[in-house]
């Protein structure tokens, strides 16, 4: 059993994207309680989180981590729902990339980062319209609303949404973190926000600090 669980969080950290659904399978079929096996997964990607914020690893190792993760991850969920189990939420976070930007790469990463720390996440993917993120949020009621921004040209979606929130009394109910290749913490000040991630791992440290986790 803890062979199994080892192998799992070295699947991580040595990005073995290719074995890691078998392995997941291998895990359950050899009856491992499925959230040990997702707490293996996390330590793993935790693991390279902190090294890539260290900068030991750089943003293609945390892709590769990432991607281990999202072949390994559905099988576990699939085994801890077909047995009724519950793990523990740290809180919800709605995430997407905003109206008039296509890019997936930088949210799919934070979005797994997140789901790995604990978090109930739901991701609405790409090119997402203001009234959507609001919708989402009056519905779910998220603790965290995160928001990837990839060009200069559309960041200004990112003030338009909390602009938003504050209009539909919806602001002060929720935390917002914005990011993305054009924006710091200054333009996420100017906007609002209550905090900019650089990366994945700093993103879900920053979450985790704002809901005083």
């Amino acid at each position: 059993m803890v062979e199994i669980l080892e192998r799992l969080k070295n699947m991580v950290l040595e990005f073995n994207i290719d074995n890691a659904e078998e392995t997941a399978k291998e895990a359950i079929k050899e009856g491992i309680d499925p959230i040990e096996a997702a707490n293996s997964l996390t330590e793993g990607i935790q693991i390279i989180g902190d090294k890539f914020g260290s900068g030991e690893l750089f943003l293609p190792d945390l892709v590769c981590a990432s991607e281990v993760l999202k072949k390994a991850f559905p099988v576990i969920n699939a085994e801890i729902e077909k047995r009724g189990q519950k793990t523990k939420s740290l809180g919800k976070v709605v995430i997407g990339t905003v109206s008039g930007d296509i890019h997936s790469i930088g949210k799919d990463m934070v979005s797994t980062m997140f789901y790995a720390a604990g978090f109930e996440v739901i991701d609405l993917g790409v090119n997402v319209r203001g009234e959507v993120f609001l919708k989402t949020i009056k519905d779910e009621r998220p603790d965290i609303l995160a928001m990837s921004a990839l060009l200069t040209t559309t960041s200004s979606e990112q003030k338009n949404v909390i602009e938003s929130l504050v209009k539909e009394g919806l602001r002060g109910k929720l935390k917002v973190i914005v990011g993305g290749s054009p924006i710091n913490q200054e333009f996420a000040d100017s906007i609002g926000a209550d905090g900019y991630g650089a990366n994945a791992p700093e993103g879900v440290r920053l979450a985790k600090k704002l809901l005083n986790l």
